[in-house]
């Protein structure tokens, strides 16, 4: 069993900033891919950036491209989301992902443990 606990979220005014950290533990578990996505109320949970874990190659969904960005730190199995210029489009709850197992990884359905979510709300 794995578990992921995020952790940043807040209210910030549009143009701001805020840095999104998620860590994982737990007993015996790899990691293939650790992303994060995020939900708005009535609508289906989206990609919004990866990395690969062995590779540490990262990947970021065109609409955040140049205001987001993913890193991690290897040690404390812990990701990061640094998020600039904040809009209120990017208002919504924001969960982090992690695939054990290869799969695609824009994929939702591939990741098999999330954390609880953290709010993100981008407002004057």
């Amino acid at each position: 069993q794995v578990q992921l606990v995020e952790s940043g979220g807040g209210l910030v005014q549009p143009g701001g900033s805020l840095r999104l950290s998620c860590a994982a533990s737990g007993r015996a578990f790899s990691i293939y891919n650790m992303a994060w996505f995020r939900q708005g109320p009535g609508k289906e949970r989206e990609f919004v950036a990866g990395i690969n874990w062995t590779f540490n190659f990262t990947f970021v969904t065109d609409y955040v491209k140049g205001r987001f960005t993913i890193s991690r730190a290897n040690a404390k199995n812990t990701v990061f989301l640094q998020m600039n210029n904040l809009t209120p489009e990017d208002t919504n709850v924001y969960y982090c992902g992690v695939q054990a197992t290869r799969a695609a990884m824009m994929n939702v359905a591939g990741y098999e443990y999330w954390g609880q979510g953290t709010q993100v709300t981008v407002s004057s």
